[in-house]
């Protein structure tokens, strides 16, 4: 990373001001001001996220912000209602009144005297969300927006579900959460109401992950603030920002096919970081290229941006599995626009063991004596997946598939004999029976070397009671068949000549998605069962693409580590008692931000726990850890959520606990039951 500390502005920065809101609340914000506009007013970014601008962001916010304001741009990171310095209390993500706070603020800015009433808005996970979702808004001011890693389907592709199927990263949202909400105001910037507010947001933010439980099925709550359900909506233009180890990179795709204003993708291979700072890499110079795009929505200057492709992407190259890596070796492509017609769908068909692909031309013929395989996995499948969303701050990436192989049927390719390439999304279908009213099925595609080593470079899953619709599943009649159809996960990747296709299926897929009620056997009948895949033609340059320059940020933030951190996922097996924990660690240390004297430390951990082929002995248990302190003002914050079930109930406990100094000030406990909804 180029660190840059000579810009064509100078900046100074505002270390908070309020900004009003309709309702009489007021939201805090931190502002990057270039001195210029002391006599010509700037275009102005937001960045609105509940992530505590005055201390946990900052040093983020210190390599972004004040690069962007000495470029010329006003630089505005709010605190969301409920979060860091702002007002009130956060309830829930998403909801119409952060989006309503966040037209307010917007509206604010542009009247301002160093605005020029030209408003842009940015952010990663939450403020890619949100960008989203102002810009269906429409405030007049909003002009232009980058969303990065975020989604535009709240129910079918984000944290909570994925085809039907409770995510583990359900609990791990819902405990970050709940640490967040828990945290205080500074009193530095919001004075002796310091503790009252505290107090209200730990007694009155909830626990979100009850609310998430409580809607088990695609409905209004999700889809109120999804903006797949009126694209129509957004008028500004929009660049769509992924990576392919990142859970949201599906939403690039869907918003460059339907979006119907200007827009621009990018998906690089990245995790869920931004991309400057991507791993694994290579990193790109994103804040230049953010700079483009303002430039060109914010001062209208003429560089050329907009005549580039609508689409890049990073097509990896093969590599053998590792749970994490530095950097994926591979190239840019680039598509004109979306859906290309450089991609043509390839078909395999599957039998016993094998994958066969079909000539283009013709249809695939009915295997003139059908067959089939029937599959009950073992709940070790799934231990090797690695997180839904990498943070790449830990060994968070799939492993080596052989051993969850064992547990799945599997269908390869003979060697190929030339390179494929694939671009877009992969499916399967296939016909199948269950022996339950409920099963589950987690379908992965690997590249497997001729080494065998194999890794997984696309997955899907599919709850079967969701086949037909999300929104009304209905059980399975055993032993009847049904034509279903598993979506995977958008991905560019280069099979080499000599390496083979995999097709692997198992009936769970542990922790990574939550279990069934109880073990189901799945039959797969071997009629019609077609692997289909986006491939892209291979003579397709890109040797005009403009090269995306090296990272660049401005100065990091003076900080003092004072104790070091710590990341590790640990599995342990008992094989006395036959249970088997994945143990995740996320320890990140204690350090001082020297500016304003602020010590933090914080750490989240998280188990989860299976016994032998016990359905119901599913657990998923986390703690998480928080201190600020400076002179006399000292606060800690501990959570605990424990998430287990029955047959017919997911069972949750909760408990806050919060400390002034040496005394325990706040303590708040949650017990709920809720029915399981064909989950």
């Amino acid at each position: 990373m180029e660190v840059i500390n000579d810009f064509p502005y100078n900046v100074r920065e505002i270390e908070n001001v309020f900004i009003p809101m309709r309702d009489g609340k007021s939201l805090a914000a931190r502002i990057w001001l270039p001195e210029a506009t002391q006599d010509t007013p700037l275009p102005a970014i937001m960045e609105y996220i509940p992530y505590r601008k005055r201390d946990i962001t900052r040093g983020r916010d210190a390599a972004n912000h004040p690069y962007l304001a000495g470029h010329g741009y006003v630089c505005v990171r709010v605190d969301m209602r409920g979060s860091g310095d702002s007002d009130g209390v956060l309830t829930d993500e998403y909801t119409q009144q952060e989006q309503i706070d966040a037209v307010d603020a917007i509206e604010w800015i542009a009247r301002q005297a160093w605005c020029d009433g030209n408003v842009g808005m940015m952010g990663i996970s939450w403020g890619g969300f949100n960008s989203l979702q102002v810009a269906a808004k429409q405030p007049p001011a909003l002009k232009a927006i980058i969303s990065l890693c975020s989604s535009d389907d709240l129910y079918a592709d984000n944290m909570h579900y994925m085809g039907g199927c409770l995510l583990g990263d359900n609990l791990s949202e819902a405990t970050v959460m709940l640490a967040f909400n828990a945290l205080p105001p500074d009193p530095l910037i919001v004075g002796d109401r310091w503790r009252d507010m505290w107090h209200e947001r730990m007694e009155d933010s909830g626990l979100w992950i009850d609310k998430w439980l409580r809607h088990q099925r695609r409905n209004e709550y999700w889809s109120t603030s999804s903006i797949c359900e009126y694209y129509e909506a957004v008028r500004c233009p929009v660049y769509a920002i992924g990576g392919w180890a990142d859970g949201f990179t599906n939403t690039v795709f869907r918003l460059m096919e339907h979006l119907e204003v200007p827009r621009k993708g990018l998906i690089g291979p990245w995790g869920h970081k931004y991309p400057h700072q991507g791993i694994p890499g290579p990193a790109i110079g994103f804040l230049q290229e953010a700079l483009r795009w303002w430039d060109y929505w914010l001062k209208g200057k003429e560089n050329g941006i907009m005549d580039e492709p609508m689409l890049r992407a990073w097509e990896q190259d093969s590599v053998p599995p590792d749970n994490s890596y530095e950097d994926r070796p591979g190239r840019w492509i680039a598509e004109p626009s979306w859906p290309s017609s450089n991609i043509q769908e390839q078909c395999y068909l599957l039998s016993p063991y094998r994958l066969t692909p079909l000539s283009s031309d013709s249809e695939p013929e009915h295997n003139t004596a059908p067959t089939s395989m029937g599959l009950q996995s073992p709940l070790s499948v799934g231990l090797a997946a690695g997180k839904w969303c990498s943070y790449a701050a830990t060994p968070d990436l799939p492993g080596d598939q052989r051993e969850e192989d064992g547990g799945s049927l599997i269908f390869s390719t003979d060697a190929l004999a030339e390179p494929l390439n694939i671009f877009g999304t992969p499916s399967l279908e296939l016909e199948v029976s269950s022996n339950q009213p409920q099963a589950m099925l987690a379908v992965r595609l690997s590249d497997v070397a001729p080494d065998g080593k194999a890794t997984r470079v696309t997955y899907g899953l599919l709850n079967l009671t969701h086949r037909d619709s999300d929104a009304e599943p209905t059980p399975l009649e055993p032993h009847r068949t049904y034509r279903v159809k598993v979506d995977m996960n958008g991905i560019a990747q280069k099979f080499p000549a000599g390496h083979q296709l995999r097709v692997s299926i198992s009936t769970s897929y542990w922790p990574l998605a939550w279990l069934p009620p109880k073990p189901a056997q799945v039959d797969i009948s071997f009629n019609h069962c077609v692997l289909k895949l986006p491939v892209r033609t291979a003579d397709h340059h890109e040797d005009g693409l403009t090269h995306f320059e090296a990272p660049q940020s401005a100065p990091p933030l003076d900080i003092t580590n004072l104790a070091p951190s710590q990341h590790n996922w640990l599995l342990h097996r008992d094989l006395a008692t036959k249970e088997s924990t994945l143990e995740v660690v996320n320890d990140q240390g204690c350090f001082r931000i020297n500016d304003i004297g602020t010590e933090i430390h914080r750490g989240a951990y998280e188990y989860y726990t299976t016994v032998d082929n016990d359905f119901t002995s599913a657990r998923g248990e986390t703690k998480t850890e928080s201190s600020f302190k400076r002179g006399d003002w000292h606060t800690e914050v501990y959570t605990r959520t424990v998430l287990s079930c029955t047959e017919t109930d997911f069972i949750i406990h909760a408990q806050l606990d919060a400390y002034e100094g040496q005394y325990r000030v706040f303590s708040k406990n949650w017990k709920s039951t809720i029915p399981r909804d064909l989950l």
